[in-house]
């Protein structure tokens, strides 16, 4: 049984026009040179602080790849790969599940971890929607259009209310959004 304290965030970084990453799978549009006097500047303390958070990140295989390509951002927490793919890896922490996305959310992640996230991709992320199993969204937006690529989600097929709970803007010009998803 799901604990109830237990909550799934998807989090996602996007162009103002809903892209996570160029059709080449390109995401160095990520970095901002832009400059908001008034926006937040993150302290190292403040993102370690805030990654201690995390007890578990969940993830398709697309972004489990991207992340080994890109230098592993994700240290020792708990990764759940979600693939139908024969994929191997030499990090302990790395397990790959397959399966009903609902019964492994709600059987196996959230009975064990209390703050999971769930960091791509585009596919995953529409069936969480879908099946109505996030708690929140947080959408990093940065400060460029894009015009084309891979979308944040589409058509998931239904209307589904969100609730702000927060906005920052940081010096760099990202614009985080995080709401939480209204169940019933």
């Amino acid at each position: 049984m799901p604990s109830k304290s237990s909550k799934i965030t998807i989090h996602m970084v996007s162009s103002l026009d809903g892209f996570i990453a160029k059709k080449d799978g390109d995401i160095s549009w990520m970095e901002s040179s832009d400059s908001y006097e008034k926006g937040i500047e993150l302290s190292p303390e403040m993102i370690e602080a805030f990654l201690k958070s995390i007890d578990c990140y969940v993830m398709g295989a697309n972004t489990y790849e991207h992340a080994l390509e890109l230098g592993w951002p994700y240290g020792d927490v708990p990764v759940k790969v979600l693939t139908h793919r024969n994929l191997k890896t030499e990090r302990e922490n790395v397990e790959f599940c397959s399966g009903d996305l609902a019964h492994l959310v709600n059987n196996h992640f959230k009975p064990n971890y209390q703050n999971i996230w769930m960091v791509g991709g585009a596919m995953l992320t529409k069936e969480f929607l879908r099946l109505h199993l996030a708690d929140e969204i947080v959408l990093s937006m940065m400060p460029v259009i894009l015009g084309d690529g891979v979308l944040f989600f589409d058509f998931i097929g239904e209307e589904q209310l969100l609730h702000l709970k927060d906005v920052k803007a940081y010096k760099d010009g990202m614009v985080e959004l995080w709401y939480g998803v209204k169940k019933g």
